[in-house]
């Protein structure tokens, strides 16, 4: 094989054992798992909202806009439960760019994969500890999932990962709840079939283990839009998009079937500012069709502190997207209440 060593893998136990859980953080986690997982089920009447920066680049610009979203689920704890997005590693369509805090804790350094294994578990309970709110991240690499398992209260399944059958598998065995996105292509049958295979019970090589998992019933569908031939956007949040999405779960009869509608990537051709009209559009739908009222359960929004992105190597403004451009907090601030008021 054409590769090199460069580094030994961080043992898993001597990671957790280093940056354990308190049992206060071990009773907020278990709090914020039952919150998230009602609204998936139903037994909840709230709506969900996984909300923030397109990538986690600086833990303090992170920990500043969760502490500002913890005073927004407070204010509106009736109607919301808001997680944060820390997503701390990224999908790269061509490979080249930043792969994210678990590639380079340091955005402007070299790559550190030890160093960020060690940063992407201390963000996330950095985040859990002082914004005492639910965290999500997207599960790019299913090895590393176990670095975070006694943290997230939501895991992502990427349009890139969801045929892939690991991903799928290692989904099957998660206890809480599992979004799968539609692939790029936007074939709705796909994520379908990933959302079967995740809530059945599978045997699987697992970081060197053979594992039996027993199925996740909180698998269940990310709409966010998709890719043409011809590399155009597709959206596929309007009404009759959903309604399709919503007769075609239901034929399969799976378990607690819900819908999350992702505002931004192909939903909004990368088009930022977009998310709102888009969060509008969604929720009058779901208030027009009692179907999509009972399946659609959330949204997913990127937003940070300053709105837009940078390069970083020509400029570092706190709290900035570096990946893929973000509402700004004053943006999110009103959007957040009027998903509240909507719903």
């Amino acid at each position: 094989m054409n590769v090199q060593i460069v580094d030994e893998v961080l043992d898993c136990e001597g990671v957790i054992n280093e940056m354990p859980l308190s049992e206060r953080l071990r009773g907020q986690k278990a709090a914020s798992d039952k919150a998230v997982s009602d609204v998936i089920t139903g037994e909840s009447g709230k709506f969900l909202v996984i909300i923030g920066p397109c990538s986690a680049h600086n833990e303090e610009a992170v920990i500043d806009y969760a502490c500002r979203m913890s005073k927004l689920q407070k204010l509106y704890a009736d109607k919301l439960v808001v997680a944060v997005r820390v997503y701390t590693n990224k999908p790269r369509t061509t490979g080249s760019g930043y792969k994210g805090l678990v590639h380079q804790p340091d955005p402007e350094k070299k790559p550190n994969l030890k160093e960020g294994i060690l940063a992407i578990r201390r963000i996330h309970l950095h985040v859990l500890e002082q914004a005492g709110l639910p965290t999500a991240d997207e599960m790019l690499y299913p090895e590393n999932y176990m670095y975070l398992a006694d943290l997230l209260s939501y895991v992502a399944v990427g349009a890139r990962s969801s045929e892939n059958q690991q991903h799928r598998l290692v989904a099957s065995g998660i206890d809480t709840p599992v979004g799968i996105k539609n692939p790029t292509s936007g074939d709705i049958n796909v994520m379908m079939n990933s959302i079967q295979a995740a809530q059945s019970g599978h045997e699987f090589i697992y970081r060197n283990q053979v594992i039996r998992s027993f199925g996740n019933p909180l698998a269940h569908a990310i709409l966010r839009g998709a890719v043409n031939k011809h590399g155009e956007s597709i959206p596929n949040y309007h009404y009759e998009d959903l309604k399709a999405a919503a007769v075609l779960y239901r034929s399969r009869n799976l378990q607690n079937p819900a819908i999350i509608v992702d505002a931004n990537h192909d939903n909004s051709s990368k088009q930022y500012l977009e998310q709102p009209r888009i969060v509008k559009n969604v929720l009058v739908n779901r208030q027009w069709d009692e179907t999509l009222h009972t399946m659609i359960k959330g949204l997913m929004i990127e937003s940070f502190i300053e709105e837009g992105r940078q390069d970083i190597e020509t400029s570092n403004v706190y709290g900035k997207s570096i990946t893929d451009p973000c509402l700004g907090w004053s943006q999110t601030e009103e959007l957040i209440g009027n998903i509240a008021e909507s719903v």
